[in-house]
């Protein structure tokens, strides 16, 4: 073998990155553990703000090779919420109230026309909303200019009246865009107040919804409200020192009373009562609240040492104050106190400033300010009359960002900056500072300028969180699901089982096979599952239930390489050729069908990363990566081990020993030569009237069993403490949801069950959440003494559901185009890509009818996301083995040869498909048996994935052999006779 040190070398560098990598994941694992462990009091219980505090606490310090804990768990392997429990939320930034924002509230009935049927459209068009209203307004009024609507005082530095359409859509395009934008960054400010580690927040590209994904949250309602509220932008006055210097003195008292009660009620351990201690310790505290400091200046006594403990000082004046991040839950939870809170003037408010301060030991210093705004009083001024902001230069050069407000903002503002001239107004964004630039002097005409040592970037980040109060963009949740923990982590269990055990069976069958030979070909199979484990943490993907299932395919499309390889040595063998020689041969001519079987497999795992969400996505990213380190393993690794065993042989006289195959394989399909071309026609009437009939079934049956994901409606999944029929549970659930329809049917076991109801599915709104979880919850007071629980839940609008079911079926077409390009290019005949793609279209619609057929016998499958990429997989399977039997025919016959003479065409692809029997057979039977794995143990979740694999894998076999070859032989036209080239 070439370059086997280069091999060896780089194995060796790929597996040192992924077990280093894979050691961050250890060492996240065990931080948590530690943190849980400090958690739990001695009664078993768990206190979470502990658990956070511990966490926090070390969140910016270094604790593994020199990297900090948040850097640690950037890098440790992410499960997916499937698998960790939590909140998955699509939020949708409505264009509607923009559009209105921008036009001035128009009353146009034009405009209000076109707003109304593009609403309208939506519902069933995957175009954006600005799209659609543009197309609606030219068709209502195809004279009418959108600069009539448009160029008005709002836009009066963009638009005039002499604007063209194309320059309105583009300011109308941009604002849009930025509103997205400013959302995106508010709820990235938001969901660090939920303390969540590794949340995961994207914009979804060329929509307007942004995709949250919260792991480990335990409070799904308090984050929806988090999500879904309103951006509230105000103005408000900072407070002097002398307000609120005194209130910081006498909390130092407090904390220095507070640690003296703690080691005297320490002291006192063995002598004194709880009671005694708690109530010593509460009087203690209480005295030191009383205590009132006249002066202004916060003082370095002792108090102030037990201060300085917790707060910084920012400046030598002691007028400027911050915090340790790890320290804001606990100062957060200080000021929360009743005795703490009376130390401060009640017309004063305590915010933090949203951009922390790189501190010298690793940690970030966040700022506080001290506000003049008592709690729930109106702020002087709101974001409501801003009408633009934006990043610009001073006449230095400098980043600055200027701000106009509106009349009313205006005369508020010229008030608010002269009461206000040498001190500080804050900026404030949910209760954030962002800026609190000093007031220079009375600005008239709402025209403002702030300037300071910003940077370009922190100067747009700054005019779009004024912007925020400029656009009313309100979000609605258009897609969410809870997954409780405990079902997460039934999930995991599944998952790791059908892994193993999928494993397991794939060796022992290797080793049955081929004997020696299998052992290497698990070897490098071994490698092949630490590199995914290693490259998924590198590239910082999340590992998903689907994701694990797409390793578990994979081990068993993986063994097809090495069985492509296996096949091919034993066919060389059997010639007569010597060991090293055919062990080559068999390399080298396996090469070009596994680059290509593979090649067509990552055209569908590209796809469903393209077009998939969540888990889908999650599944075609393992899938790619499986796919190349297997090839990798597979061509490389294995051929290594190879190479060893053979020469081992040799040295020790035992060539002959070393045969590929074992008592099981040695005379299988060996001589065949059945005549499958002659019976196409058969094979031809059983595919079609099997479609047939499925077909037939499915249109009495009205249809498929369509999931939330493509239809819209809310879904929950309900634990029992003892089973309890289905059909009793949907009785006594249909008056509660007002006669809606309800589906309900077991999950994972007969004590989970599956409650999905299209009750309220139009209304998207949390109180029309709250509504239905609530209906369900009375509907389930009935059997009360099942116990029932609410384990998880799940929502999809009838609009994303719309653009989901759309975008799968998308997604199957462009998979097959890719395909048929593929296969165009490297087999140069239309006859072999048609073929291909007709075989496809074959075992799509055979895995769809069965939908339908089994259904007869009580098996019910939904069909959703999930489903769809198994069909996706089953295309990429199938064209794997037709691209097998076609490289061989290229081989036999080459690629310039005439398909019209079918004599030679049957005689060739009849012989082709007869020596590939043995790879076809292999295969088939690895990837059976770990999708039967994942059939009966991968859970209900994988069930539709798992039978549309099922069914797929034995008719992608079948549809190789019987339907694509054959077909291109049909495809042909003419009887004219070539000789084959004689070979050399």
């Amino acid at each position: 073998m070439r370059y086997k040190s280069a091999i060896i070398w780089l194995t060796g560098i790929i597996s040192a990155l992924c077990l280093f990598f894979l050691s961050f994941t250890w060492k996240a694992s065990s931080v948590r553990e530690d943190a849980i462990n400090y958690a739990t009091s001695k009664s078993g219980e768990l206190d979470p703000a502990k658990k956070t505090h511990y966490i926090d606490s070390l969140w910016k310090q270094p604790i593994y090779l020199g990297f900090t804990l948040q850097e640690v768990t950037t890098y440790a392997l992410h499960k997916g919420l499937d698998l960790e429990g939590g909140l998955h939320a699509v939020l949708e930034v409505s264009p509607v109230e923009i559009l209105r924002a921008l036009s001035g509230k128009s009353n146009d009935p034009n405009f209000e026309k076109a707003i109304q049927e593009a609403s309208a459209a939506q519902a069933t068009s995957t175009k954006t909303f600005n799209e659609l209203f543009y197309e609606a307004f030219a068709k209502i009024a195809p004279n009418q200019k959108l600069a009539s609507i448009f160029a008005n005082s709002v836009n009066r530095e963009k638009l005039n009246s002499n604007s063209s359409d194309s320059q309105v859509k583009k300011v109308i395009n941009d604002e849009i865009d930025g509103a997205v934008d400013r959302v995106y960054k508010t709820v990235q400010t938001r969901i660090d107040k939920l303390g969540v580690a590794n949340p995961n927040i994207q914009r979804l590209p060329g929509t307007n919804r942004i995709q949250v994904e919260l792991p480990g949250i335990d409070n799904p309602e308090r984050a929806r409200k988090l999500l879904s509220a309103a951006s509230k932008l105000e103005f408000i006055e900072v407070a002097e020192i002398s307000e609120w210097g005194p209130g910081l003195n006498s909390l130092g008292e407090y904390l220095t009373a507070e640690e003296k009660a703690k080691k005297a009620s320490t002291a006192t351990a063995t002598t004194s009562t709880d009671t005694t201690k708690a109530g010593g310790l509460a009087g203690q505290l209480s005295g030191a609240a009383k205590v009132a400091k006249k002066d202004s200046a916060v003082k370095d006594t002792t108090a102030g040492s037990a201060l300085t403990k917790l707060f910084l000082p920012l400046d030598n004046q002691g007028r400027s104050w911050g915090v340790f991040r790890k320290d804001t839950a606990r100062v957060n939870e200080l000021f929360s106190r009743p005795e703490v809170k009376i130390m401060f003037p009640s017309g004063l408010q305590f915010a933090w400033n949203a951009i922390g301060i790189p501190a010298t030991n690793g940690d970030e210093i966040i700022p506080f300010e001290f506000l003049r705004k008592a709690e729930g009083q109106k702020a002087p001024l709101d974001g409501e009359v801003i009408t633009d902001a934006a990043q610009d230069f001073d006449q230095n050069g400098r980043p600055e960002v200027t701000m106009n407000m509106n009349g009313t903002g205006a005369r508020i503002w010229k008030n608010l900056t002269a009461a206000n001239v040498g001190k500080r107004i804050a900026i404030v964004l949910d209760n954030y500072i962002y800026s609190a630039p000093n007031i220079n002097g009375e600005i008239a005409g709402g025209r403002s300028s702030i300037s300071g040592s910003f940077t370009v970037e922190q100067a747009k980040d700054l005019a779009n969180v004024i912007k925020s109060g400029k656009l009313s963009a309100p979000t609605r949740i258009v897609e969410d699901a809870f997954i409780g923990p405990s079902l997460g982590a039934e999930a995991i269990n599944q998952g790791y089982f059908s892994m193993a055990l999928g494993l397991l069976l794939v060796v022992i069958f290797m080793i049955g096979y081929y004997g020696s030979p299998g052992w290497m070909a698990n070897a490098a199979l071994f490698f092949n599952v630490f590199f995914i484990a290693g490259v998924l943490v590198q590239i910082q993907a999340a590992l998903t239930l689907p994701g694990i299932a797409g390793i578990v395919l994979t081990l068993g499309m993986a063994v097809d390489a090495n069985v492509l390889i296996n096949e091919r040595i034993r066919e060389e063998l059997h010639q007569g050729k010597g060991l090293l020689e055919s062990i080559k041969l068999g390399y080298e001519k396996a090469l070009s069908a596994i680059i290509d079987g593979n090649v067509t497999t990552i055209i569908i795992g590209v796809i469903l990363i393209i077009f998939g969400s969540g888990s889908v996505k999650g599944f075609g990213v393992t899938l790619c990566i499986g796919l190349v380190t297997s090839v990798f393993t597979a061509v490389f690794v294995s051929h290594v081990f190879v190479d060893w065993m053979a020469n081992r042989a040799i040295k020790a006289g035992k060539e002959k020993d070393v045969t590929f195959e074992t008592f099981i394989s040695k005379d299988l399909f060996k001589g065949l030569n059945f005549d499958f071309i002659g019976k196409r026609k058969y094979s031809y009437w059983f595919s079609w009237g099997l479609i047939a009939v499925g077909a037939i079934v499915l249109t009495i049956q009205g249809g498929f069993n369509l999931g939330v994901d493509f239809k819209g409606g809310r879904s929950y999944v309900v634990e029992l403490s003892k089973p309890v029929e289905a059909g009793t549970i949907k009785d006594g659930l249909a008056d509660s949801f007002e006669g809606k329809g309800v589906e309900v049917k077991t999950f994972n076991g007969d004590t989970k069950l599956k409650i999905t109801t299209a009750y309220l599915v139009e209304d998207e709104t949390i109180q029309a959440n709250q509504k239905v979880r609530k209906a369900l919850e009375n509907g389930l007071k009935t059997f009360a003494d099942a116990k029932p629980t609410i384990v998880s839940e799940s929502k999809v609008g009838a609009t994303i559901a719309d653009d989901i079911l759309k975008q799968s079926f998308i997604s199957i077409l462009y998979a097959l185009v890719g395909i048929f390009i593929y296969i165009l290019l490297r087999f140069r005949k239309w006859q072999y890509s048609l073929g291909g793609i007709i075989a496809l279209l074959h075992d799509s619609l055979v895995v769809l009818g069965m939908v339908g057929i089994t259904r007869l016998f009580g098996f019910e499958l939904e069909v959703d996301q999930i489903f769809i990429a198994a069909v996706l997989t089953v295309i990429g399977y199938s064209i794997n083995d037709t691209v097998v039997v076609f490289d061989r025919i290229r081989e036999e016959i080459g690629l310039d040869a005439d398909l019209s003479n079918k004599e030679l065409m049957i005689k060739t692809i009849n012989q082709s498909i007869n020596h590939t029997m043995s790879r076809t057979v292999m295969t088939a039977t690895t990837v059976f048996l770990v999708v039967t794995v994942l059939l009966f143990f991968g859970g209900d979740i994988l069930r539709g994935f798992s039978f549309a694999m099922f069914i797929g894998v034995v008719f992608g076999a079948y549809s190789s052999i019987f339907v694509a070859a054959p077909i291109v032989i049909d495809l042909g036209t003419g009887k004219k006779k070539v000789e084959p080239a004689a070979k050399a």
